[in-house]
């Protein structure tokens, strides 16, 4: 089990590390702070390292050590954890922290799951010690998490920052275009370059901006930047700002959403910022960071442009160019086949390879459910919203007592504001545009999908219905239909890959919505056959067969029926020898913050003398509860860990009064159970 020793960072004090159980060859994490700034590493030597970073005048100024431990830590656990406790407590805004930013690599190895579940430990005897505030689920919603020049990257993105910086550090190339599809991490690694570019000694002097052509992200990125040492909210700027000085590297984010001179809303400004360039009216703003920069990183998705404002792909294809691809999947948990069957599923391929049994995919007849279960999601989870096409007026911008759209007597109001619409008090409420949610992440998505596209089964063809779609820029000046097809159908594609937990999808015309409904639903039932059948894991693990109990409470209690429902075969290498298994079927969400979630299935071990801070299969008379198990003050406490604040720990004075059954061992992935 893990533990934190606390010293003073005192050079006296390092011979206690010496004979400290964990002080020579053993891997630790390990945090120096002085209340206001903050170092987070790993060794296999504390003492020594300890030793060294005492010669770093930065570190030497910082008070107290905390040294974290435990017997069944290897290099890759420590490692992990030190790169998630980098991720979490940059983005938790207690400490400012002096880790240089040289890129933390995801990466797998055996067990992390269990190593993970003790990093949330950590993370509570931390909050116990005063040294961080927030939860992690509170921090993994926050945009400084998400947008952190300290998150992990995957190998593509390492890759793509060390070949832009070696070409940038010798002058080799001059512009770059990293292209991406949604989710792929375009933004997570523009942002990392501006922090890593202003840190190498040999670009650190240069003028370096992040153009954010979208005013909303922009807002919320130069909260990030507010926030994080070494860069200035300054730094990020809007396109027609880049003709204010001259840039040494310009990187821009969401490059797609470039404008051209066409239905914009202020011709005259655009006028004069290109005359500015010695350029005519066909300028771009693309042409004026051309112009304003001797380097220029584009982070590019020709898929994204949604209106006829936005710069045409060409003129990025025909740019003399160095071109990288972005392709892991950071945002979807279903990963890059759910994008690839997004867009199968507009341009009316075959859909019948793809399977989702991890991603919450559901289509809705009843548009009253769809927007319910969303707020039931926002409530478990937050960050979840409800979006639309661009299919109805905007009466509430006028009036805001007057709603905008009225779907089955279902009256709701477009978005408020544009700016960070989905952070803002009263987004749960509202409903979405593309202009609100382009480039942001959504724990879950509900797309209301408009009466501007219909479905022709005679033809298999979508149709456009030009009359109803009410973004005058995005159809003003469009001759052909086509256009406006790629228009509305790249909007659809990008509202749809918002969620990364799951999508909802509605749908207003009645033959799309059958169409819809056919596709997805048939999805769900291959699905379900799926789960029932022998997993791919029986080919490669051991499988051990473990009686199946349903259910136990993870909320209130629930009566425990001790009749075994089935059998399941479970991999063997899960278990200890000697021991006895079991697996409960969950309900509820008392535990969903320890990451147990209402129906899973959870593998336990009996044990009737579990340890504390132990997550614990507990009876209580007759009913069953999961819980983690703790004493406090002479009570026997059984704690929730959830986002609900309705739980509450439940007390008791002996062991009599609940009995310990079991402690989990691990929550099943479907994928690795047999029936």
């Amino acid at each position: 089990m893990a533990e934190i020793k606390t010293l003073l960072f005192d050079k006296k004090e390092f011979d206690q590390m010496r004979s400290y159980h964990f002080g020579i060859n053993w891997p630790v994490v390990y945090l120096i702070e002085d209340g206001r700034e903050i170092y987070i590493g790993e060794t296999v030597n504390i003492y020594g390292r300890s030793n060294q970073h005492y010669e770093n005048p930065e570190r030497k100024k910082l008070k107290r050590i905390h040294i974290i431990s435990d017997e069944e830590y290897n290099k890759s656990a420590t490692l992990d954890i030190e790169s998630s406790l980098i991720q979490y407590m940059s983005a938790e805004g207690s400490f400012v922290l002096q880790n240089g930013n040289q890129g933390l690599l995801n990466h797998n190895y055996y067990d992390r799951q269990k190593y993970q579940a003790k990093f949330e430990t950590i993370w509570q005897k931390l909050q116990e010690m005063s040294l961080v505030k927030k939860d992690l689920v509170q921090i993994k919603n926050s945009d400084l998490f998400k947008y952190s020049p300290y998150k992990s990257l995957t190998e593509d993105q390492i890759i793509v920052a060390r070949s832009i910086f070696k070409d940038i550090k010798e002058n080799k190339e001059k512009t770059f275009v990293v292209n991406g599809k949604p989710g792929t991490g375009k933004t997570i690694l523009a942002v990392y370059l501006a922090k890593f570019l202003k840190e190498k000694e040999e670009t650190k002097n240069l003028e370096i901006a992040l153009v954010v052509p979208m005013t909303s992200l922009r807002k919320t990125i130069r909260k990030v930047f507010s926030q994080v040492k070494g860069l200035k909210t300054s730094m990020v700027i809007g396109p027609n700002e880049v003709v204010n000085k001259n840039y040494d590297i310009l990187i821009v984010d969401e490059a797609h959403r470039l404008k051209q001179r066409k239905n914009i809303a202020n011709y005259q400004s655009f006028d004069i910022t290109n005359k500015k360039l010695d350029l005519d009216n066909s300028g771009t703003e693309l042409d004026w960071i051309l112009k304003s920069s001797k380097h220029q990183i584009f982070f590019y998705d020709k898929n994204q442009t949604i209106k006829p404002a936005d710069v045409r792909p060409r003129k990025f294809t025909q740019m003399n160019a160095v071109h990288y691809d972005l392709t892991s999947q950071q945002r979807i948990s279903a990963g890059e086949e759910y994008i690839n069957f997004i867009d199968d599923l507009f341009d009316l391929k075959n859909l019948s390879k793809y399977s989702f049994p991890n991603y919450d995919l559901r289509f809705y007849e009843d548009i009253h459910k769809m927007v319910d279960d969303i707020k039931k999601k926002d409530l478990e989870l937050k960050l979840c919203r409800i979006v639309a096409g661009y299919a109805w007026e905007w009466k509430s911008k006028n009036n805001p007592n007057i709603h905008d759209i009225e779907i089955d007597g279902l009256k709701l109001f477009w978005n408020s504001t544009n700016q960070d619409w989905v952070n803002s008090k009263n987004a749960i409420n509202e409903v979405g545009c593309i202009h609100t949610v382009q480039g942001y992440d959504l724990n879950y998505v509900g797309v209301i999908i408009g009466p501007e596209l219909s479905y022709d089964e005679e033809n298999n063809k979508l149709i456009i219905n030009s009359d109803n779609y009410m973004d005058t820029n995005g159809w003003r000046g469009i001759t052909d239909p086509l256009e406006l097809e790629r228009y509305i159908i790249n909007i659809y594609k990008t509202l749809l890959t918002r969620g990364i937990k799951g999508t909802f999808i509605y749908a207003v015309d009645k033959k799309l919505a059958e169409y819809f409904k056919n596709k997805i639903n048939n999805k769900e039932k291959e699905e379900k056959i799926i789960s029932l059948v022998r997993s791919p894991y029986a080919d490669k693990f051991e499988m051990v067969s473990v009686p199946l109990f349903e259910s136990v409470g993870c909320g209130e209690l629930m009566y425990a029926d001790p009749t075994v429902q089935e059998m399941i075969s479970v991999r063997k290498d899960y278990m200890s020898k000697g021991s006895k298994y079991f697996v409960l079927r969950t309900k509820g969400d008392s535990m969903n913050k320890a990451g147990i979630n209402d129906g899973d299935l959870v593998l336990c071990v009996k044990n009737y003398r579990p340890e504390e801070g132990k997550k614990v299969v507990a009876l209580i008379g007759d009913d069953a509860t999961i819980k983690e198990y703790r004493r406090e003050n002479g009570y026997l406490v059984l704690k929730p860990n959830s986002s609900n604040s309705e739980h509450k720990p439940l007390k008791f004075k002996t062991n009599e009064e609940v009995r310990m059954q079991g402690v989990v061992v691990r929550v099943l992935d479907k994928n690795e159970i047999w029936f």
